[in-house]
């Protein structure tokens, strides 16, 4: 078995929360380190905080995989004496690659709102804010026999033939191809100036259009043949709303129940912090249809409101906006930490890369949340 590197783990959680999912002004992917190093343990955080970083280094990590980017806002440097470059240069002198997936992660499917969708008791829907759905290219590639397999893996490993659950997805259909050289070519097969004809295969298979370029390179890179013969079809995506891509879910519980009580089902379901979760609406109001975004999801709550939800699940959230939203009718909010709302997604992406490479994989269980303390009057 071939090492596994940096570049293969990042082809994994790519090909899980595809980058062209991300917000404009997202910074997702590889922050620091070698695509090619080698990697025999990967951990797991939200947050690459200096304290996080020092663990995984502890651990002997080669590669840390968090949700939020560390250099997601503006910096003019990353000197030692600054809290981020600390933690870049405690990641690079320790040999520690830095990989973030975010808004990529809350949008994909399986990804951070499926997991919080799930902990706080409903099976994932719809998004709230579907993705519009993205155009599939229809390939046609045209490949000598002797050199299918390895052309189609080169495409495959590129990210090709997904269909839902299913990889290296492709159809073959057996045929002769004829050509001849002209004057300034370099055949692989055949003479300047006469026809050729050899036995060659056809393979037709499906890719996101957004790959287009990126599996263009892999095929002449692969290919024999001095210039590929292959034809791209544009197609529609997917339209159905209960499996599309997009911010938040939302589902129904199994039974109906007080937002009192569920309220204290989404604190038993989620990571504890120092001030927990609290609710806004009817404490005995019966909740049954509930919407889910994970982080900071304040701009949601009117889109949460039109698809007539009895709870919308969230974190940070604001006094003014919940105010509004409640004089209007919305339905009953339950307010999360954010970091608790996420920090369960390390396990699901801790789960895809150990299923696709033989390596170790810890999760970081430092609580990042920012708030130490809550406090109540005591009774006197």
């Amino acid at each position: 078995m071939s090492a596994v590197r940096v570049g293969d783990v990042r082809r994994v959680l790519d090909q899980a929360y595809p980058p062209h999912l991300a917000e404009k002004w997202d910074a997702v992917g590889l922050i620091c380190g070698d695509p090619a190093d080698e990697v025999r343990t990967v951990a797991f955080a939200l947050d690459c905080t200096q304290e996080v970083a020092d663990r995984a280094v502890e651990l002997g990590a080669d590669m840390l995989v968090v949700h939020h980017p560390l250099l997601l806002r503006g910096v003019e440097s990353v000197a030692a004496d600054t809290p981020k470059g600390k933690v870049v240069h405690t990641l690079i002198k320790n040999g520690v690659a830095l990989f973030a997936a975010h808004t990529n992660a809350d949008k994909a499917r399986p990804g951070v709102n499926d997991k919080l969708a799930e902990l706080v008791g409903i099976t994932p829907g719809r998004p709230i804010v579907p993705e519009a759905p993205e155009t599939i290219d229809k390939w046609g590639v045209h490949i000598p026999v002797g050199s299918a397999e390895q052309v189609k893996q080169a495409l495959f490993d590129a990210g090709a033939g997904h269909i839902g659950a299913y990889s290296h997805c492709s159809f073959d259909i057996a045929g002769k191809g004829q050509f001849k050289p002209e004057e300034g070519a370099d055949p692989v097969e055949g003479d300047i100036g006469k026809l050729h004809r050899g036995d060659e295969v056809r393979v037709e298979f499906v890719a996101p259009s957004s790959l287009r370029s990126t599996l263009i390179a892999a095929l002449h890179e692969a290919h024999p043949y001095e210039v590929p013969a292959y034809d791209i079809v544009e197609t529609a995506g997917n339209g159905d709303l209960d499996t599309a891509l997009g911010l938040g879910r939302v589902g129904e519980l199994p039974r109906e129940m007080t937002l009192r009580e569920f309220t204290q089902q989404v604190a038993n379901a989620l990571p504890e912090t120092a001030w927990g979760i609290r609710a806004a609406g009817d404490p005995e109001q019966t909740v049954r249809t509930v919407a889910v975004s994970s982080g900071a999801g304040d701009s949601f709550l009117s889109a949460a409101a039109k698809l007539g939800v009895d709870v919308y699940v969230t974190s940070d959230l604001r006094h003014h906006p919940v105010d509004e939203h409640l004089r209007v009718g919305g339905p009953a909010v339950i307010d999360t930490a954010h970091w608790a709302s996420e920090f369960p997604w390390t396990a699901q992406a801790s789960d895809i890369v150990e299923a696709a490479l033989e390596l170790d994989t810890e999760i970081i269980s430092l609580r990042t949340d920012p708030w130490t303390i809550s406090a109540h009057p005591k009774e006197s």
